[in-house]
């Protein structure tokens, strides 16, 4: 029985702020040409656009970033990776910081911290995981292809050893608004 290959892209991006608008566009190339259907492309935009903000946003533990033009400016760089998976797409952005991504509640007068919030609420599932040979972590999120709905087709089978699901961070009472609309509203919002 023929088992096709899992397709992958893996550019590496400098931590700089527009890295977060290439990192949608190459999301949004790359799995339109793999015959993603377009909801899902626009989940996985969101998603990568969280994943990828964090990373230029913590790129440095404990420091801001140097303005871009300063010069003790020094531009790194992270990396995207996505891979098509037997009924799954997952995004995973590795970046210098060891420390976890923390899943927190928010007020609605916050002007950040939902990142990781709207990455579990948006995947099948997700987690990170110490990057192996480098410095930092990979933070990851699958979305079910074939799903409408990206909380609802959860499979054990696809939780790394020892990560929490998703499931066991979302506040009780899953009564919510359509994610994928939730979704397509925030990726036009950061893209004006």
């Amino acid at each position: 029985m023929a088992h096709e290959p899992t397709r992958r892209s893996r550019p590496a991006l400098a931590d700089t702020p527009n890295a977060v608008a290439l990192a949608r566009l190459h999301t949004a190339d790359v799995l339109s040409g793999w015959g993603i259907c377009p909801d899902l492309v626009e989940t996985s935009k969101l998603l990568v656009s969280e994943l990828a903000t964090n990373a230029v946003r913590h790129s440095e533990p404990g420091q801001a970033p140097a303005l871009p033009l300063s010069s003790q400016s020094t531009v790194q760089t992270f990396e995207l990776l996505l891979e098509a998976l037997p009924g799954a797409v997952r995004l995973s952005v590795w970046d210098r910081d060891v420390r976890p991504p923390v899943l927190k509640e928010v007020g609605v007068d916050a002007t950040g911290g939902r990142g990781i919030f709207i990455v579990a609420a948006m995947s099948r599932d997700w987690g990170y995981y110490p990057a192996r040979g480098l410095p930092g972590k990979v933070v990851w999120a699958e979305i079910a292809l074939g799903s409408a709905s990206p909380g609802g087709d959860r499979d054990a089978s696809v939780s790394s050893p020892g990560r929490r699901a998703a499931d066991d961070l979302r506040a009780p009472g899953d009564a919510r608004a359509d994610p994928n609309l939730i979704g397509r509203v925030l990726v036009g919002i950061k893209e004006l």
